[in-house]
């Protein structure tokens, strides 16, 4: 669409289990799986996506990532965005405008698994909803926070062993420095807000945003001061 921009998924391994949280826009896939190989994963040790949320470039790689398995993907996400990632409702900020427009690159292969996966007509995406407090049993344990505001199924990520925050887009980095979440993305923000101050429970040291990567150093003080709108 005119533009460069990047993602940062996150990849959560051990010597057991590997997840993955988001998966980039449609026609990033390469991209993805090159990064996770790098990492020292293999494509097939991948177990288990998590969806932070419901948007079109966390979601859209999905349809190439599960294609082609021998074994099914646990397809994770939180009870409220699970019916807009199934397709059995519209994704709440995406027209079929743009929509068209994300998906003009795509192979026809690329573009018909698209279009199947995210029909109602197909069977759910999602096959594990997430709850707040629930514990994802991976590289030491990862904790999900229910964080409603940029969507209202919108969760965080605490990987307790690196006390690192996967924020997805409850925040974002710019310049270097957090922020919170977009407002023109957000369509709740008081919610979004709200959200920000749940994350005072937690022993956080580095912040990775999907838009804008890295932050260290004060996360807890800062995510107060966006928290009380600072």
């Amino acid at each position: 669409m005119g533009t460069t921009s990047t993602f940062h998924p996150a990849l959560i391994y051990d010597d057991n289990a590997a997840a993955l949280a988001d998966t980039g826009l449609p026609g990033t896939f390469g991209q993805l799986r090159e990064q996770v190989e790098l990492a020292g994963v293999p494509l097939d040790r991948l177990s288990q996506v998590i969806l932070t949320h419901q948007d079109i470039d966390h979601i859209g790689g999905l349809p190439e990532l599960a294609h082609g398995r021998e074994k099914p993907l646990e397809v994770r996400a939180h009870a409220a965005d699970k019916p807009y990632i199934d397709g059995t409702k519209p994704l709440i900020k995406l027209n079929a405008q743009r929509l068209a427009a994300l998906t003009q690159g795509l192979t026809d292969g690329e573009l018909a698994r698209f279009e199947r996966m995210f029909s109602p007509a197909t069977a759910p995406n999602v096959n594990r909803t997430l709850a707040d407090g629930d514990t994802l049993d991976v590289d030491g344990g990862v904790v999900v926070i229910h964080t409603p505001g940029h969507t209202p199924g919108h969760v965080s990520l605490y990987h307790r062993r690196t006390k690192t925050l996967i924020a997805g887009d409850a925040m974002v980095v710019s310049e270097g420095r957090l922020m919170g979440p977009v407002p023109a993305m957000t369509p709740d923000m008081d919610s979004a807000l709200r959200s920000l101050g749940k994350l005072a429970a937690f022993d956080i040291e580095r912040v990775l945003c999907y838009h804008g990567g890295w932050f260290e150093g004060n996360a807890n003080d800062r995510i107060a001061e966006l928290a009380s709108g600072s």
